[in-house]
């Protein structure tokens, strides 16, 4: 989840660098920063039954499952961003030989928030398209049982 309340402009390398000793989780966007709020129960409940999930369908495959600890960089938009989880086909392709920030998910998904749905729905969803890889972006709903699939087509 994000405030709405950008902190400071930075440089790339400023944010790189804060982010490695900031105590919570930033994005960045384009120069601003905007610090991330904590998840509720049950985002982390979701989260952990999908990680559950996932690691057991996944397992003997060349797919690696990615929580939102790894920083997921958009050159096209010059966003850095944490997806709740991603999954990548293969070998993670690395952002300026950093390990700390992938560029190449084939699947992205978000467990919706109220503070957030627009915004997952919406521009970053956006950003999110612009990744070559990126063949599959789910929302999963904390207050109903539903889960919002888009594919890419061609």
């Amino acid at each position: 989840m994000l405030t709405q309340s950008p902190l400071k402009t930075l440089s790339l390398e400023e944010y790189r660098n804060l982010e490695t000793i900031a105590e919570v989780k930033h994005e960045y966007h384009d120069g601003e920063i905007i610090e991330m709020t904590g998840g509720s129960i049950n985002h982390n409940s979701i989260l952990i039954n999908l990680i559950v999930l996932l690691k057991l369908a996944l397992r003997g495959t060349n797919y690696r499952l990615q929580s939102s600890d790894l920083r997921l960089w958009i050159p096209q938009y010059n966003r850095g961003l944490y997806p709740d989880l991603m999954i990548i086909a293969g070998e993670p392709l690395f952002s300026d030989n950093r390990n700390d920030e992938i560029l190449n998910p084939c699947l992205i998904i978000e467990v919706l928030s109220p503070s957030t749905s627009s915004y997952d729905r919406g521009d970053k969803f956006r950003y999110y398209r612009s990744i070559p890889q990126l063949n599959q972006y789910l929302l999963v709903s904390q207050g109903e049982i539903l889960i919002e699939s888009y594919s890419k087509t061609s």
